[in-house]
């Protein structure tokens, strides 16, 4: 009897290698063997050291970039809610994974009917009379209770690897919600980098600014002295009141560039203005990076871009949802049973003679639906070759948006240490012109134009120094890795 309950289930078992579609094969791709442009000053090539730290932006040696990079990446609303995407992906995959087993319902009860006596199958059981006396009988009570306690079970036999098939893709969108956590992670780094980098940049280029403005009143000052006492022109006058106006006209826009890096500085945190704005000082210069960009191979690119990594595992999860389409052209089994115990007396409804029970085994398969199966697993097919097409582009483009940014890094270096080069010259140049028209060798028209390069120069070197640091944060950023601290929010 043992061995006739459990002939489903070692049928099932022996059936359960019979998975249909096909397996999937992480794609290779072929790519150079080192960058054309890894040789740039302050790049490293080869591969990555296991040791390599991924905060790479401490290499500013800001203590305020620091801190908020951390913050950012505990407070930003964004990545909460990834976190929550991560979470739903895994009840997700909890919710396809459970039809692999069997559903069990357990229910108990009371059950009351009356059966009436014109019912045409039992009602003539009811006042059926004796063939001999003639005296009526009752055959059947036409009134009935009953206590009951049971149990439904029903179970999909996955003899084809559907069901299978359809948990690893949820699997696999699971992974992609990390991956994608973490990408966003990148993002929002950079962002806090960027911002808070070019706030500092509009405060200086301000400083710059506004040292002078009032080095170019005291100059105006002094021209109008001159003026007044005829060895000055009016000429001289009107062109140092407009290289002061000139001056002073930067000013509004720096503060306006100054504003809304803090204000995006504070969305990133996920803080009001107020308290983004008391973090910060206003007499910190802008960092310089000091730091060495490992830029490693380029087939590491693979493993550390987000946005390959992401497509690879949307190939992954393709493959298996056009597994599950075919699969579901097979035929289905199903198992039910219904275990129990039914009395008339409560007394009784724990007797060994009150249990009963009901088992089945079905069969479902769809052998006509107009080719609608077919559609389906073409659709599936269609959407996996276009993933592998984005694939290739992802690696084509990620190859090229490196080698792009290495080039720019070491153009960006050597344009910083031309400009600063020029602005040493110019210093040099107003102090010349300042002897000069002391010495009453020349007017003050060179002075003007003196102050004016000076003036222009510094503020190119500032705006230099911010291109360097936005190809230093598109350079890592390019590179890929993983950018979160250890200290930040987990998923």
């Amino acid at each position: 009897m043992k061995l006739i309950k459990l002939a489903p289930l070692a049928i099932a078992m022996m059936l359960s290698g019979c998975a249909v579609g096909p397996d999937y094969t992480q794609p290779t791709s072929t790519l150079e063997t080192e960058y054309l442009y890894q040789g740039v000053q302050g790049t490293q090539a080869g591969q990555y050291a296991e040791q390599t730290d991924n905060a790479w932006w401490k290499s500013f040696e800001d203590p305020t970039l620091n801190q908020l990079v951390l913050d950012a990446q505990n407070q930003a609303i964004p990545l909460k809610i990834a976190a929550q995407r991560i979470r739903m992906a895994q009840s997700y995959q909890s919710t396809i994974e459970s039809f692999k087993v069997p559903t069990v319902n357990i229910g108990a009860g009371f059950g009351n009917f009356q059966i009436s006596e014109n019912d045409p199958l039992l009602g003539g059981a009811i006042t059926a009379k004796h063939p001999v006396s003639g005296e009526e009988l009752g055959l059947v009570e036409d009134n009935n209770s009953a206590f009951f306690v049971g149990a439904t079970i029903a179970w999909e036999v996955d003899l084809f690897g559907r069901i299978d098939r359809q948990a690893s893709a949820a699997a696999i969108r699971k992974e992609q919600m990390v991956i994608m956590r973490e990408g966003l992670t990148t993002l929002i780094t950079s962002d806090v980098i960027h911002n808070y980098l070019q706030m500092r940049g509009a405060q200086e280029r301000k400083k710059i600014a506004l040292k002078t403005s009032d080095d170019q009143s005291k100059t105006l000052e002094l021209v109008k002295l001159m003026v007044k006492s005829g060895y000055g022109s009016k000429l001289d006058e009107s062109r140092a009141k407009a290289a002061l106006a000139a001056t002073k006209a930067v000013i509004p826009q720096l503060e306006i560039a100054e504003n809304v890096h803090l204000q995006r500085l504070a969305i990133l945190l996920g803080e009001t203005p107020k308290q983004s704005h008391s973090r910060f000082k206003q007499d910190e210069p802008l960092p310089n990076f000091s730091g060495i960009i490992p830029t490693g191979l380029p087939a590491d690119l693979l493993e550390r871009r987000p946005d390959i990594r992401i497509a690879e595992r949307e190939m992954a999860a393709l493959n298996e949802e056009r597994a599950a389409a075919i699969a579901a052209q097979y035929p289905k089994v199903f198992l039910t049973g219904a275990p129990g115990v039914l009395a008339k007396d409560f007394d009784d409804l724990f007797n060994s003679d009150s249990v009963s029970w009901l088992g089945s085994v079905g069969v479902s398969w769809n052998v006509f639906d107009g080719g609608r199966g077919d559609a389906i697993v073409e659709m599936q097919e269609a959407r996996f070759d276009a993933s592998v097409l984005s694939y290739q582009h992802s690696v084509i483009a990620a190859f090229g948006e490196v080698e792009t940014l290495l080039h720019g890094y070491g153009q960006s270096q050597q344009y910083v240490a031309l400009v600063s080069e020029a602005s040493a010259e110019t210093t040099n140049a107003v102090n010349k012109a300042q002897s000069l028209y002391k010495a009453g060798l020349s007017d003050y028209l060179s002075i003007l134009d003196a102050q004016r390069q000076q003036n222009m120069m510094r503020d190119r070197v500032v705006a230099a120094k911010l291109q360097t640091a936005n190809m230093t944060i598109a350079l890592h950023k390019a590179l890929g890795g993983n950018w979160q601290v250890n200290d930040a929010i987990s998923q």
